[in-house]
């Protein structure tokens, strides 16, 4: 790409050199497979008749091996409000796939856990974990090498990620992903913060809570403020894994039937022997990742890929740290505002112009790579565009307007929100973390007070209730990484954190959890590395040591001399919501720069 900026280029080319050995090896196994695997004719009369048993008008077309069979991996329940519309997919989807002269069968199921319901419970200590299990579970669908393509459905925080490592180990063959949609606005985010804000006062009822959040979240698609789930959406974009435009489109309408179909008939096309061959290997390669990173910087998207992007990466044998991040943030404007950085959320984002906008914006100032092979024509162009329907009701793309349809939400990259994409890197005598500036005040972007140490958020809480924290104070609760406890998101903080500041207090939260992309306006390092549970620095901090926090210079770090103290114990593991089962990959989970996933740490012989 001729006017690509010279730090993406810089950051690629690093990437690149630093992937050679593992990414060789990947591809290097792709290859393997696809000669091994890449038909499904080599399996024995007995695989077959077992694999379409069940298949009953498919049977004649599954056995002739001509047409595309296609996987369908499903994280469908219908408690997950974004995963309910997937119910139906699979029947639809079998009917598109014999338009094609294809096939489809429901390969497996993955689960799909909702971080919204367990925020603050035990069984939030599983969230992390279960991207490893999403992985694993995807590989078994993907096991019985009945497939010439997998179509993906999964839309929330950890289930993506988990689908896209699960399946890079069979990326000898394409793979779509399909998403369903947002739920309509409901109550407005900021309502709703305010009345968390007031529950936490004591001046809400849990009656007055409920209603409010129950106005927010009311009905099936995806939760609209632009967490994990709708950074998830745009990332697949990016990374040229959708069908263009099809991220934020809602669910139940004709365009979004329309664009399940197309995604259908592309399986069928870009399959081994279709006449038009994307296996996933290849879309997946440095300068996907580097897109997908440029987009989650622009758009102010969650820190929560701060861990997730390195894991996706290293499946396909390619590292990121957060050095790169830390460096392409620098160089990547932050060009939208969606809740909780903004007062929209993401179906305003949608009717304002989209990731078409945004496609377009970091396409024409060279902020990424456009020579990229994706599941459809085009490259990356083919995203900055608008899926529609014309008159006679046909699927089609159009030009995104030039100018945003709301300027408090979109702008151009020559007169962004930010200069800079709001994910840096601090670092110091406490470790290394992620501080997402672009939801943070610029006036709070510097902290340094006496810190309050804690093992739990709900000795936080307590301590908030009690009067202790009504003071400048850095909280700091530790014990909360990967190896500790899974590394649960740690959402009970921000209502309490919030009154704090908003008193007038100088406050920071320093964690080695996480505060995903629901995090809102408390100035926070996350994902502190090492954790305290594996020598870190948090470990050795007592109450009243003076933490220094700030995001200018990159600084995490403290006064206190460390050489005569003895780090703390961590709590002791509790049994129960199935987290014993669980021990093994806590044990062998590396830090959350890594990636925090067991599974991972010997792929592609790394």
């Amino acid at each position: 790409m001729s006017n690509l900026h010279p730090a993406i280029e810089r950051v690629t080319q690093r990437i690149i050199d630093k992937s050679r050995d593992s990414r060789r090896r990947y591809l290097e196994l792709m290859e393997r497979e696809g000669d091994k695997h890449g038909n499904r004719s080599f399996l024995s009369c007995s695989n077959l008749a077992h694999g379409f048993a069940a298949a009953l008008e498919d049977k004649p077309a599954i056995a002739s091996t001509r047409g595309a069979n296609i996987a369908i991996v499903t994280a469908y329940n219908d408690m997950l409000s974004a995963h309910q519309p997937y119910g139906r997919y699979p029947e639809a989807m079998k009917l598109y796939a014999r338009e094609n002269g294809a096939t489809a069968q429901v390969a497996g199921g993955v689960p799909a856990m909702c971080d919204g319901v367990t925020q603050g419970q035990d069984g939030m200590e599983l969230s992390l974990l279960s991207r490893d299990i999403i992985a694993m579970s995807t590989a078994i669908a993907m096991s019985h090498a009945m497939f010439d393509g997998m179509a993906l459905l999964g839309i929330c925080d950890k289930i993506v990620p988990g689908l896209v490592i699960g399946a890079l180990r069979f990326g000898h063959l394409p793979a779509i992903f399909i998403p369903s949609g947002p739920m309509p606005s409901g109550l407005a985010n900021k309502d709703k913060q305010k009345v968390r804000q007031r529950y936490a006062e004591g001046k809400a009822s849990r009656e007055e809570l409920l209603e409010s959040e129950s106005a927010s979240y009311h009905a099936p698609g995806t939760c609209t403020f632009y967490g994990t789930a709708n950074s998830n959406q745009m990332m697949m974009e990016l990374m040229g894994l959708h069908m263009p435009g099809a991220a934020f489109v809602p669910p139940n309408t004709p365009l979004r039937q329309a664009l399940t179909r197309a995604a259908v008939h592309r399986l069928a096309a870009t399959g081994k022997g279709g006449g038009d061959p994307r296996p996933m290997a290849r879309v997946v390669d440095e300068k996907a990742v580097v897109n997908a990173c440029v987009g989650l910087l622009a758009t102010g998207g969650s820190t929560n890929h701060a861990i997730h992007l390195p894991a996706m990466a290293r499946a396909a044998g390619i590292l990121l740290d957060w050095g790169d991040l830390d460096e392409l943030s620098a160089a990547v404007p932050l060009i939208a505002r969606v809740y909780p950085n903004g007062e929209g959320d993401v179906n305003h984002f949608h009717a304002a112009g989209g990731m078409g906008y945004v496609v377009r914006e970091l396409l024409d100032a060279g902020l990424v790579h456009g020579d990229v092979l994706t599941v459809t024509e085009g490259g990356m162009a083919a995203y900055a565009q608008e899926p529609f329907l014309d008159d006679g009701g046909a699927l089609a793309w159009r030009s995104t307007p030039a100018e945003a349809g709301d300027a408090a939400m979109l702008r151009p990259v020559s007169a962004p929100f930010l200069p800079d994409g709001g994910m840096r890197l601090v670092q110091g005598n406490l470790g290394r973390a992620t501080f997402k500036t672009s939801a943070v005040d610029e006036a709070r972007w510097t902290i340094e007070a006496p810190c309050r140490v804690f093992e739990t958020q709900d000795a936080v809480q307590q301590a908030f209730k009690a009067g202790e924290l009504d003071r400048d104070v850095v909280v700091v609760v530790r014990f909360q990484g990967p190896r500790a406890n899974g590394m649960p998101e740690l959402h009970k903080l921000t209502p309490p954190l919030g009154v704090l500041q908003d008193r007038g207090h100088k406050v920071a939260l320093v964690t080695d959890g996480r505060m995903s992309g629901a995090s809102g306006k408390v100035p926070a390092a996350i994902h502190v590395c090492p954790e305290a549970l594996r020598g870190g620095s948090l470990a050795l901090l007592q109450d009243g040591d003076i933490v220094r926090l700030c995001a200018r210079d990159g600084t995490l770090s403290t006064t206190a001399d460390f050489t005569a103290r003895t780090p703390a114990m961590p709590p002791p593991q509790t049994a129960g919501t199935g987290r014993e089962l669980f021990a093994i990959l806590r044990a062998n989970a590396p830090d959350a720069e890594h990636g925090a996933s067991a599974m991972l740490e010997d792929v592609n012989g790394l």
